[in-house]
């Protein structure tokens, strides 16, 4: 953890999931945490019931980050490539796109586009957010540009992917667990921001 970050506040325990009717019922309400152990999910449903998951995020997220426009969030990504990808082929587009979330069911985009233009094959890196991160805080951000980032060198989500987003994000599996618990309060409960 960075020196002067927030601790945790859950630790990620993986475990098997018992899909009984009740536990598939809890699970659809707690789509984006599907997979993790009863131990946590069990957490996160008090914290629901109890009306205390926003101010937990709060707590940690104080605030949302203030890149709102495509052109901030393709310097912020250029930055963070420049600083931890410098050999990486550049990028020709980033930007916050509505239509992620409803149509390819994720929250970054990263594509890879070869076009024909006269006799040379040209070829394009973009990336696109998800608009859900205009109003999220920083880590959320930064973590999943480095995802997206990731895929420039490793298509796959396999050990190296997740090394390489590690090294670009040192927090990158605990700001993956919080923003799933910043999704599930999203969904549920509303904005934070």
């Amino acid at each position: 953890m960075k020196k002067g970050a927030a601790a945790p506040f859950f630790v990620l325990v993986y475990g098997q999931m018992n899909t009984s009717g009740k536990d598939q019922k809890r699970m659809q309400e707690l789509k984006y945490l599907a997979g993790y152990s009863e131990q946590v999910t069990g957490q996160v449903q008090r914290l629901i019931a109890e009306q205390r998951l926003g101010e937990v995020l709060l707590k940690r997220f104080p605030s949302a980050h203030e890149i709102k426009t495509d052109k901030a969030l393709y310097d912020f990504t250029v930055e963070l490539k420049n600083q931890f990808l410098r050999k990486t082929p550049p990028l020709s587009k980033v930007v916050f796109d509505s239509k992620i979330n409803v149509i390819h069911h994720a929250l970054g985009l990263h594509t890879f586009i070869s076009r024909v233009q006269g006799s040379k094959l040209k070829a394009k890196n973009e990336i696109r957010i998800g608009v859900v991160f205009k109003t999220a805080p920083m880590e959320f951000l930064r973590m999943i540009v480095a995802h997206e980032l990731a895929h420039l060198k490793e298509k796959d989500h396999n050990k190296a992917f997740y090394s390489l987003c590690e090294h670009i994000e040192p927090d990158y599996h605990q700001l993956e667990f919080d923003l799933r618990l910043y999704l599930t309060h999203l969904d549920l409960i509303g904005p934070l921001y």
